[in-house]
């Protein structure tokens, strides 16, 4: 994966630069008693787990399969996202909790320290987008890297506006309001986030593939007489896999067809790593449990 091993170092230093911005906005919160800072905290420490799996995506997808995991380390990434989804809706309900409280009994914010914080993070953010832009558009990793600091520079963003707002008009309850904002904004993605690891590793259809398209194309080709025990999956949430068997008429050519279907299975759906078992009509196969004649 040349482009992957290319853009790693970008990747790096967005890693080290929201990392920063994570403690210095934890600090922050802690020091000026804003909990808006500590919801925008919370939200860059799922960004910041998010670019360390991308980081470990790429040298972990350099490995090649091994005796004790076939299919190498690709599920890492779903495995990460969800740990770190899981992470995340727990701070977000101590959010929301903590800022119920806040808005019954406003709490005495400290407005320019809360503002220097918030520029500190918008600089970083910045930085960490102008060394990721540049592979956005090639690599996905990079791509999704991108689309992280993106939110935390939005998210820095809004903290700076409500520091000038408390500090210009003296309403505490902004702090909280914000926090709810924020928590809002992240939660939505954060569900989207959870679903996607756990159809990964439930070994559920992937996104974007039409699993009643498939068969039809499967049965679609004049050979094939019937398609059963077929299953479609994903090892990565960009890698599909798929397998079937396929009964095909008794003069046909087994090869030739599996050729055939593979190539349309890979233009037409994009999945690349097929495995068809390919039976004679009239021939007995297993199917659901036991065993019946082909065709």
């Amino acid at each position: 994966m040349p482009s992957e091993i290319r853009f790693e170092r970008p990747l790096w230093w967005a890693l080290g630069l929201t990392a920063t911005v994570l403690v210095f906005e934890a600090v922050g919160a802690w020091w000026t008693n804003s909990l808006a800072l500590l919801s925008d905290a919370a939200h860059m420490a799922t960004d910041t787990l998010a670019l360390a799996i991308a980081l470990v995506a790429v040298r972990l997808a350099r490995r090649p399969p091994d005796a004790h995991r076939t299919y190498g380390y690709a599920r890492f990434e779903a495995l990460g996202a969800l740990a770190n989804g899981m992470l995340l809706f727990v701070l977000a309900g101590y959010i929301l909790w903590e800022a119920w409280h806040r808005f019954r009994e406003p709490l005495a914010v400290a407005s320019l320290g809360m503002l220097g914080v918030a520029l500190v993070g918008l600089a970083c953010n910045l930085v960490a987008m102008r060394l990721l832009h540049a592979g956005s558009g090639q690599s996905l990793n990079l791509k999704g890297a991108y689309l992280e600091v993106w939110s935390d520079m939005l998210g820095s963003l809004a903290v700076v506006v409500a520091a000038l707002v408390i500090h210009g008009t003296g309403w505490r309850w902004v702090d909280p309001l914000l926090a709810v904002l924020i928590g809002l904004w992240v939660l939505p993605r954060t569900w989207v986030l959870v679903r996607e690891a756990l159809n990964v590793l439930m070994e559920g259809v992937p996104r974007g593939v039409d699993l009643a398209a498939v068969r039809a194309d499967l049965n679609g080709h004049p050979q094939v007489e019937d398609v059963h025990d077929l299953h479609v999956w994903a090892l990565a949430s960009r890698t599909p896999a798929m397998t079937a068997h396929v009964v095909v008429a008794a003069a046909a050519d087994p090869s030739a067809v599996r050729r055939e279907l593979v190539r349309v299975l890979g233009q037409r759906h994009g999945i690349a790593h097929v495995t068809l078992q390919m039976e004679a009509a009239g021939e007995e196969h297993c199917a659901g449990g036991g065993c019946r004649p082909a065709g």
